[in-house]
């Protein structure tokens, strides 16, 4: 089997495949192209880690930083128009794909600042700011799901801007989520948005998930700890699924859906292994379903592209499955709220210092261009 069966295998699954990963390289020498066109990527997500890598890493800013340091660019305002030139440039690759699937994928994804995270004002303020600066209709804005997120979800979304809400680990912090989503719509209609034009995707976080709960059931040592090692996440994200089908099947939904409104997807977000013991397709092949979308590193497409098993829906039907495993976890002694509440304090310093080290390379490119 071809590694364009397997992805197209998965692609008719339901699953819309986005790429983890952007850089100017990747837009320069024709990759995203390729991915796009061989590779069934229908979108990509990016984040202040992947930012940072991208500008740390060879030569292909150099020209724009030689001309925002001769324009005598601040600092903000040169990683802000680094960034999203990147993002507007990789929209418009995937114009076609945005037309072809009317708004549903051909999406890119750009994060606000992620030392918003606990200030609810600003972040809408930079999420607007971000929607006309990139000024493509085929973006989504990111939004962490903390606690001081979830108003600045609802009043983004109630602008008119369409919202990728992330760094999602519990199934209640996802319900949460989605009133916020279902508020948001609300209040785009009442100031006259057009729902339709409004999309969506609500980013579970995955591997994360196993990795520190692994690491609990280490710590316990029981032969029944250690028999629940790698089987949190993809039941997590399982009821998470549960979840979604019951929120979207409320008189509340129904009468957005009347509207044009789109449903929020669920998205399937940290899927990279971090276990070499495990699959390395795991947190791909085992959550296969409809009207989601899973987004990987090139890591991970090149082990689905080559060995992974799509064998048709791994999720519907699952929740009473995925509950009987927490109900094994807590019976075990691992504290669920306190990994979640870790794991979203965690996700949001990772970005934090992922943003301070852009900051800190931008820097030094800019002193370097200006001698």
């Amino acid at each position: 089997m071809s590694s364009n069966d397997r992805l197209g295998q998965l692609s008719e699954a339901g699953v819309s495949i986005w790429l983890d990963d952007l850089s100017r390289e990747r837009l320069t020498s024709g990759n995203l192209a390729e991915l796009i066109r061989d590779k069934h990527v229908v979108g990509v997500t990016t984040n202040p880690t992947i930012f940072a890598n991208a500008l740390s890493k060879g030569d292909a800013y150099d020209e724009q930083v030689r001309e925002l340091a001769a324009r005598g660019a601040g600092l903000d305002a040169a990683v802000r128009e680094l960034t999203t030139t990147d993002v507007r440039n990789a929209a418009d690759l995937f114009r076609d794909v945005y037309t072809a699937t009317n708004g549903v994928d051909g999406r890119v994804s750009i994060e606000v600042d992620p030392r918003l995270a606990k200030d609810s004002d600003k972040t809408v303020a930079e999420a607007q700011d971000l929607w006309k600066t990139v000024d493509r209709p085929n973006i989504l804005v990111k939004i962490p799901a903390t606690e001081e997120g979830l108003p600045a979800i609802t009043k983004t979304l109630g602008e008119g801007i369409s919202v990728n809400v992330t760094l999602i680990f519990s199934v209640e912090r996802y319900k949460a989520v989605i009133d916020a989503f279902f508020a948001g719509l609300e209040q785009a209609k009442a100031n006259g948005h057009d729902l339709r034009g409004i999309h969506s995707v609500a980013s579970f976080f995955v591997s994360r998930v196993d990795t520190e709960i692994d690491k609990r059931l280490d710590a316990i040592g029981t032969d029944e700890a250690k028999a629940l090692r790698g089987q949190a996440a993809i039941a997590n994200a399982r009821l998470a699924y549960a979840a979604f089908e019951e929120r979207f099947a409320t008189d509340r939904w129904q009468a957005l859906a009347a509207e044009g409104a789109n449903a929020q997807r669920p998205l399937w977000a940290s899927t990279g292994v971090k276990n070499p013991d495990y699959s390395p397709t795991l947190y791909v092949d085992q959550l296969v379903v409809r009207d989601t979308v899973n987004t990987m590193p090139e890591k991970t497409l090149d082990a689905v592209a080559e060995h992974a098993r799509i064998e048709g829906d791994q999720v519907s039907g699952t929740g009473e499955q995925a509950k009987a495993v927490f109900d094994e976890l807590a019976a075990a002694g691992v504290d669920l709220a306190d990994v979640y509440l870790l794991l979203e304090n965690e996700g949001v310093e990772k970005f934090e210092k992922s943003w301070e080290e852009l900051l800190a390379t931008v820097t030094g490119q800019l002193e370097k261009a200006k001698g």
